[in-house]
């Protein structure tokens, strides 16, 4: 019994002890921290929840006539929403206010309504408000350009047409959104040739002197031969990048002989000899490398109303919705169709 307590007595068991509870201090001190952060994890999360998606539509509903918020909070909020392409919470949020909020703001409400049904796609919706505005307030400008744009996205070019009057007896300047639909129309009416199309879009260039890009991008799709013999050489850069996709067999050499601009071009593509230099970087790089180059021209497209800028061609820009704005930015780029030319060639 004596021999027991001695042990106990012994300074090594008492360190042993001690580091012993140390351990369970820390385990215990470790796994509790643990706990808590999970928790206020869990908390945040629960908290962040609450501004991915909005109230259902009886909450938002009671939210709204509540008052908590003021209506020009809302739509400031509807209008962020829109901003951000989330048009669905936008459309809730607009659809709520023209229930339960001021009649003063009714027609501002359901015009930005109209909008984003425009802005998300859902053409027929858009057109019903756009109309609706128009039946009670027939001088609404920002309605009749919508319903312009709507009737031009739905194709129905005769509708559209329509349209311009009024927005013409309200000092419009409609000229280029004449030409334009005018043209849309003509290039999609199946009831017309081929042949008597590109006729008319000539005709039409020739009067108005409006268009370029969208009446030589047809042109030369249609008929390249009638395009060159339409050709204006001062427009050269306008329509850069469609005169670097014409096929080689249908270039016109006496019209590139003739014109600076197009010598460098398609000595830059290797189809000719007949420039040495270009004051263009990017011309002058293709050229000084020749042929041997795996290397083109890519390009990109910048209206210059808005400076909003696209990897495609645009006639009418799909921010601002002007027309005929387009800026071509041409840069160097790998040349990947010779290297899928080669790689054909290495197979066969």
């Amino acid at each position: 019994m004596s021999t027991f307590f001695i042990e106990f007595r012994d300074p090594l068991f008492g360190v042993i002890i001690f580091f012993v509870l140390i351990f369970i201090i820390a385990f215990f001190s470790y796994w509790l921290a643990r706990f808590k952060t999970k928790e206020d994890h869990r908390h945040l999360d629960k908290f962040l929840r609450q501004f991915r998606s909005l109230p259902s539509k009886s909450e938002l509903k009671i939210l709204i006539t509540k008052g908590e918020l003021s209506e020009k909070s809302w739509l400031l909020l509807a209008h962020s929403y829109f901003k951000n392409g989330d048009y669905e919470k936008s459309i809730e949020i607009y659809n709520e206010l023209l229930k339960v909020g001021s009649k003063d703001n009714y027609r501002d409400t359901l015009f930005l309504l109209g909008r984003t049904y425009f802005k998300a796609g859902f053409l027929e919706r858009a057109k019903e408000i756009f109309l609706k505005i128009l039946q009670n307030n027939p001088r609404t400008p920002q309605a009749l350009h919508y319903l312009l744009l709507v009737y031009e996205h739905m194709r129905e070019y005769g509708l559209a047409l329509d349209v311009l009057e009024p927005l013409d007896e309200l000092n419009k300047d409609v000229k280029s959104d004449t030409v334009y639909l005018k043209i849309l129309a003509l290039l999609n009416n199946p009831s017309i040739s081929e042949e008597d199309k590109v006729k008319k879009v000539i005709q039409t260039y020739k009067q108005e002197h409006k268009l370029t890009y969208m009446t030589f991008e047809y042109l030369f799709r249609a008929n390249p031969a009638l395009a060159w013999e339409n050709f204006d050489s001062s427009k050269s850069e306008i329509l850069t990048d469609i005169l670097w996709q014409v096929d080689k067999k249908d270039l016109n050499l006496d019209i590139i002989t003739q014109n600076g601009y197009l010598r460098e071009l398609y000595t830059a593509r290797g189809d000719v000899d007949l420039a040495i230099n270009s004051s263009i970087f990017e011309l002058n790089v293709l050229i000084n490398l020749n042929k041997s180059a795996n290397a083109t021209l890519s390009f990109e497209y910048i209206c210059d109303n808005c400076k909003v800028v696209y990897p495609f061609a645009f006639n009418r820009c799909s921010s601002c919705h002007s027309i005929d704005t387009s800026r071509i930015e041409m840069s160097l780029s790998k040349d990947y169709r010779r290297d899928f030319s080669e790689e054909n060639n290495s197979f066969q």
